[in-house]
């Protein structure tokens, strides 16, 4: 082994004692011909100090029930992620927004006189409370010329061609009390109807099996009338929150003056406890501000979880556009975890938004190949809270897992399909990628240099980047 790493392990033996006493730090590393073994020793470091038992528990207090976006559930979510910030050091702050949201229903319920078989009922996002009955009958693709008069019916419309809600609005102008939409491809039916609207009348969704039953039934003569009932669903002002955490550089002689960002989001879809979708990468994140806490850096870390992200991106859209724009243009890269834990799920991917790498997953495929012997690939990807930075162009990557698990965004999105073992690794990687671009590795140069007479953009550049 070679001195300076011989060094390295023994000043961080005596810093450290146990790996993990807080009060300490590690001394940043100051001799550039030891970078590589810098590196090296730092991703054991960060590695070894990432507690994935931890990560693990604060999923299990976030997953006990749903984090809806506006709910009292989503605040509770919010206190816990402040205090667990505030007892690693940190001020938390807490970033509220407010938007028009949707509340989704918490009864869904179909009956059909005469039929026997089980329907599943699912809502539409945006579709209202009600509880209506009348004679059931089929209305096509839902366009005007195929439904007629439906007065006071309920109307049994097929996925094609129209829109949710231009088959919803064009059923209650033809004087139906309620629609029921179903698949034109197997499976489940999940959609929204886009936005409130006061013309519409209730409405719910089936399978392609249950729709196509249902028909053979109606066609049949064997059934005659329906009931809808949907309760507990709502459109109005909501609030939702972002809680921000911030690592300032060690020193203000060694700031590069750049920000990195994590995050991750803390709501969850309406029914799913969200142990993967997202208390993972919100725990992840508070992990992964307790042990970079322990570290001299010379870059500003902020540690973010996100509220609203289910229903539109909306709290990383509003902290993004909420910065000014010499605050935004400082942001270097954005590492955005979101469902890194669960055990049924593939293989860790880093997805932008074009699919082309950037700082972040450089960073990160660096990071993997030393860690794991091979970089985590690219993809494409959006739909996660990365896509508002990368947008106004701020190095963006989505840490998941793909394919996705069979039970996202469903009841069974529990703690107990979690895997340690892909909590230590994404955790590590991120961890190691992080300080990788923050750790203090540049010489000062010594006090009479630096009295020298020169332009104040050249010693920025000459000494301290």
């Amino acid at each position: 082994m070679k001195k300076s790493i011989l060094k390295f392990s023994l000043a961080t033996t005596l810093v450290f004692g146990a790996l993990g006493v807080h009060g300490y730090v590690v001394k940043p590393v100051e001799a550039a011909d030891t970078q590589s073994h810098s590196h090296h020793f730092y991703d054991y470091l960060i590695t070894k100090l990432v507690n994935e038992h931890k990560i693990y528990r604060n999923i299990a207090h976030l997953a006990k029930e749903p984090r809806v976006a506006g709910t009292v559930e989503e605040d509770e979510a919010v206190e816990f992620i402040k205090r667990e910030f505030r007892n690693y050091g940190y001020r938390a702050d807490i970033q509220p927004f407010t938007y028009v949201g949707y509340t989704p229903p918490h009864t869904i319920e179909l009956q059909v006189d005469g039929y026997n078989e089980q329907l599943n009922p699912d809502y539409f996002t945006y579709s209202i409370s009600g509880n209506v009955n009348g004679d059931i009958v089929y209305g096509g693709l839902g366009k005007p010329e195929e439904l007629g008069d439906v007065t006071g019916k309920i109307v049994l419309i097929k996925r094609g061609e129209l829109s949710f809600s231009e088959k919803v609005l064009n059923a209650g102008e033809a004087g139906a009390a309620g629609v029921i939409i179903y698949n034109n491809s197997e499976g489940s039916l999940n959609g929204t109807l886009g936005a409130h609207n006061d013309q519409f009348v209730p409405a719910i969704s089936l399978s392609k099996a249950e729709g196509d039953a249902l028909l053979a039934s109606i066609e049949a003569g064997e059934v005659t009338e329906a009931t809808i009932n949907i309760e507990g669903a709502s459109t109005g002002e909501k609030t939702s929150h972002n809680v921000i955490a911030t690592k300032k550089p060690t020193s203000k002689l060694r700031d590069t003056n750049d920000i990195i960002v994590i995050g991750a989001h803390h709501d969850s879809v309406a029914g799913a406890p969200g142990a993967n979708d997202d208390a993972s990468g919100t725990a992840m994140t508070l992990e992964l501000a307790r042990v970079l806490k322990l570290f001299p850096t010379d870059t500003e870390i902020r540690f973010i979880t996100f509220g609203a992200e289910e229903v539109g991106l909306l709290g990383s859209t509003h902290y993004v556009n909420s910065l000014p724009e010499d605050e935004r243009n400082r942001i270097v890269a954005n590492f955005n975890l979101d469902m890194v834990g669960s055990r049924d799920a593939g293989n860790l991917v880093l997805a932008t938004i074009d699919g082309e790498p950037n700082l972040v997953t450089e960073l990160a495929q660096e990071t993997s190949s030393r860690l794991n012997g091979e970089a985590t690939p690219i993809r494409s990807g959006g739909s996660s809270d990365h896509v508002p930075f990368a947008e106004v162009g701020i190095p963006a990557a989505l840490f998941i897992h793909s394919p996705s698990e069979p039970w996202y965004h469903t009841p069974d999105d529990t703690i107990d399909k979690i895997s340690k073992e892909k909590l230590k690794d994404v955790a590590s990687i991120v961890g190691t990628a992080v300080y990788q671009q923050a750790q203090i590795d540049r010489m000062i140069k010594p006090r009479k240099q630096q009295e020298k007479k020169v332009e104040p953009q050249m010693f920025l550049e000459e000494d301290l980047k």
